[in-house]
C-alpha cells in the first residue's frame, strides 16, 4: 500500500530545496557585491592617505617657510 504522505512530503521537499537554491545564490551575489565594496573602500582609504600625508606636508613646509597664516575669523 502507498504511503499517503509521500507525496506531500515530496512536495515540500521539493519546495525547501528549490528555496535553498535561491537562497544559495542571493547569497553568492551578496559576497560578489561585498567583495566590490570592500574593493572600494580599500581605494578610499588609499585616497584618504594620500590627502592627509599632502596635507601633512603643506603643514610642514608652511611653517618652515614662515608662511603660515592663522584661518581668517570671519565667522557668520
Amino acid at each position: 500500500m502507498e504511503n499517503p504522505y509521500d507525496k506531500v512530503q515530496s512536495n515540500i521537499l521539493s519546495r525547501i530545496i528549490a528555496n535553498v537554491e535561491r537562497l544559495n545564490q542571493s547569497v553568492v551575489t551578496l559576497n560578489q557585491e561585498l567583495a566590490t565594496v570592500t574593493q572600494k573602500n580599500k581605494q578610499l582609504e588609499t585616497i584618504g592617505t594620500i590627502c592627509e600625508n599632502y596635507s601633512s606636508s603643506m603643514q610642514f613646509n608652511l611653517e618652515t617657510t614662515g608662511h603660515m597664516r592663522p584661518p581668517n575669523g570671519d565667522a557668520d
